[in-house]
């Protein structure tokens, strides 16, 4: 699979975790929502590091290096999502006459 056409599918399934979170907003406040999407990518990648480590000692292993991978991953994906909030404070918005 291409680089690109992994960008797409990566896109395409976030896109449709961010649907259902969405949806909840509807029942749940997004605090909670937040939460619980946090959760459950901490619990699935959890899930992701085990399957790699068919051993106890594999495990033990990896799991650091799992943990830090994972930390910086968030750090840096919220960073630049963070980011783009912030271009939204700078720009006027469109029906502005500014």
């Amino acid at each position: 699979m291409s680089d690109e056409l992994s960008e797409i599918e990566f896109r395409r399934v976030a896109d449709k975790f961010i649907d259902q979170a969405n949806e909840r907003l509807e029942t749940v406040e997004k605090e909670n929502v937040g939460m619980a999407l946090l959760f459950a990518a901490a619990r699935f990648n959890a899930f992701v590091v085990a399957s790699h480590s068919p051993t106890l000692d594999k495990y033990e292993d990896d799991r650091e290096k799992a943990v830090d991978f994972f930390m910086s991953t968030y750090r840096q994906m919220l960073n630049e999502n963070l980011d783009d909030y912030r271009r939204a404070y700078k720009e006027p918005p469109a029906d502005s006459e500014h």
